[in-house]
């Protein structure tokens, strides 16, 4: 019993990569040394760092003195779900294992990351203060001239184009790449990296159910979202999963999988500029 949770706390590592690998927001995860855990379960300590810009210099007296002030923030997490799965022993024995050890993968990839896509660029998306528009997409050159609009409003808010990343419809994508013309790769090229990501992941607010979620009443689709890494607050701490043997079980012969996952998904409130969200009209 003993070596079968061992066992299963040395594969947590894994279920993070596989997060990692199949999750298409997890490139804005933040740093994990800048943030530690707060006093309950349900909260992170971000540290915010703000500087006084530039002063006259003097001959006589010299620089003009500022103050630089780091302050610890403490926000509660916004995501926290979770699931208890139970597969019978006899079922796990007849399918060599197969039953209970590719749950945990198939979980994540199929259920745990679509909602944690969704659940982030809708967060993002309807944030008060981001920019966007909302206009419909028929082509390749209306997609051209929102991704300019995009690029423009980001520009003139002094947004690095290091670090810009832009989600965008598979299909969305498809029609600017099919154009093969300077125009279009042009406008593709103003972004750090570009990210396709399924148009049901892509809503602007989503309602979390008892088995999922769905586009909530009244939602858009969005047709992409460009946010800069350093605009949003994007961290998940994972609860160790919890793997109960048939052995330990006290209502049934067979194994328990429990997963649940805490984390916080928001915009800077001092770098709303940092993200452009483009809407289905």
């Amino acid at each position: 019993m003993a070596n079968s949770i061992a066992l299963f706390k040395n594969c947590v590592p894994m279920l993070d990569e596989v997060y990692r690998e199949a999750s298409l927001t997890s490139v804005l995860d933040g740093p994990d040394s800048l943030v530690s855990a707060g006093a309950n379960a349900d909260e992170l300590i971000i540290p915010m760092l703000d500087m006084a810009g530039l002063a006259d210099y003097s001959r006589v007296t010299g620089y003009q003195k500022g103050d630089v002030t780091l302050t610890h923030q403490t926000v509660k997490c916004n995501f926290d779900r979770g699931r208890m799965f139970v597969v019978d022993s006899l079922d796990d024995r007849e399918t060599a294992g197969i039953a209970f050890g590719r749950l945990s993968g198939e979980f994540i990839r199929t259920r745990v990351v679509p909602e944690l896509d969704a659940f982030r660029l809708s967060k993002y998306a309807s944030f008060p203060g981001v920019g966007g528009a909302s206009a419909d997409l028929a082509d390749g050159e209306d997609v051209i001239g929102a991704l300019r609009a995009c690029v423009n409003y980001m520009d003139d808010h002094e947004v690095p184009q290091d670090g810009r990343v832009l989600f965008i419809q598979p299909s969305l994508r498809g029609l600017v790449e099919d154009m093969d013309t300077v125009r279009s790769r042009l406008a593709l090229s103003r972004f750090e990296r570009i990210i396709t990501v399924p148009s049901t992941r892509m809503y602007t607010a989503i309602s979390q159910t008892g088995n999922g979620y769905q586009a909530a009443s009244g939602a858009k689709q969005l047709n992409f979202l460009c946010a800069h890494r350093d605009a949003v607050i994007q961290y998940q701490k994972h609860l160790e999963p919890k793997v109960v043997t048939p052995q330990l079980n006290q209502d049934a012969d067979a194994w328990k999988f429990g997963y649940r996952l805490v984390g916080l998904a928001t915009v800077s409130a001092a770098k709303t500029a940092g993200v452009y969200a483009h809407s289905a009209a």
